[in-house]
């Protein structure tokens, strides 16, 4: 029996991944989704309340957001697995996806594999995780009204979060390994000039402690070894991101940082008929409405190619 060759396998579940599955389906491809085993849905599976996502004016839990954009691609018609792709063959016009129990051929592959946030690496890390340890404050930062709020790193990416956060902390500590900064001299500047944050600097957070919720982080002096106590209700870790890119590291063109190349407007890889959209592909946003806007890009992308092939 000849094996199925689906039109587009989809590779990963999070707003790129469903987008992309609600607009191929629609489009009449039958999109198989490849979702993923335990972390189906991305990284808005572990996101409380979500105030930012249009059409949702009192806001939604992350979790249920992905359910419902996973109900509408199945609506469509779009199939899913929940599996972990463990290899893939891009390359030729049959392109070839391996997980731990099944192989799946296809026409065109859209990759949607995401990032992770850069951990502390620590056990109060993950008992606080969202309930009051963040990775985002563009998602998290109003929940921190009023309250003491710490941020960690030293990039452009965690001074924009602390400058970002001033809007919502009585006082925000920025907490930093070194005695300077990497971030631009622009960021540093506006942050040395704001009123409400604190830096500290050659610092490391050592331990972080609370009840219910976040409560403390303890301070550990990377010159003295000295530690101290700041009693923080919030603490955002902005140490960097790392794309979910190893699994197409030889497959597909990445950049030095190793997020998927694309020839951009479009998110066509190198490879034909394998395109690319969501946080495996975005340095600078990585917002649920950003991953979705480009999965709905590569869908259509994929769409085109398919339809030349069918010509």
């Amino acid at each position: 029996m000849t094996e199925k060759v689906h039109d587009v396998v989809i590779v990963g579940s999070g707003p790129a991944g469903w987008t992309a599955a609600i607009y191929t389906a629609r489009a009449g491809f039958e999109p198989l989704v490849v979702a993923g085993a335990l972390e189906a849905g991305g990284a808005l599976m572990n996101t409380t309340e979500v105030e930012n996502f249009p059409g949702w004016p009192d806001g939604i839990m992350g979790p249920d957001l992905m359910d419902k954009f996973q109900a509408q691609a199945q609506k469509f018609g779009a199939s899913v697995e929940y599996e972990d792709a463990t290899e893939l063959r891009l390359e030729g016009d049959v392109k070839t996806v391996v997980t731990d129990s099944s192989t799946y051929k296809a026409k065109a592959v859209i990759l949607a594999l995401g990032s992770a946030y850069r951990k502390l690496g620590l056990e109060g890390e993950r008992l606080y995780s969202g309930k009051g340890v963040s990775y985002c404050a563009t998602c998290d930062g109003f929940f921190f009204k009023d309250k003491e709020i710490a941020v960690v790193g030293g990039g452009d990416s965690a001074l924009t979060e602390a400058l970002f956060l001033t809007r919502f902390g009585s006082k925000v500590h920025l907490i930093h390994r070194r005695d300077q900064f990497r971030a631009s001299k622009v960021l540093a500047d506006r942050v040395a000039a704001d009123p409400k944050i604190e830096i500290h600097w050659n610092k490391t957070v050592s331990e972080l402690s609370g009840g219910e919720t976040l409560e403390s982080a303890t301070l550990a002096d990377t010159v003295t070894g000295e530690t101290s106590v700041l009693p923080v209700a919030g603490l955002f870790v902005a140490i960097g991101h790392d794309p979910r890119t190893a699994l197409v590291r030889d497959e597909v063109a990445l950049d030095g940082a190793g997020y998927i190349l694309v020839e951009e407007p479009s998110t066509r890889t190198n490879v034909p008929g394998v395109f690319a959209a969501g946080d495996a592909v975005d340095h600078t946003y990585r917002q649920a409405i950003t991953a979705a806007g480009s999965g709905a890009r590569a869908a259509l992308d994929a769409q085109a190619y398919l339809e030349d092939l069918h010509d």
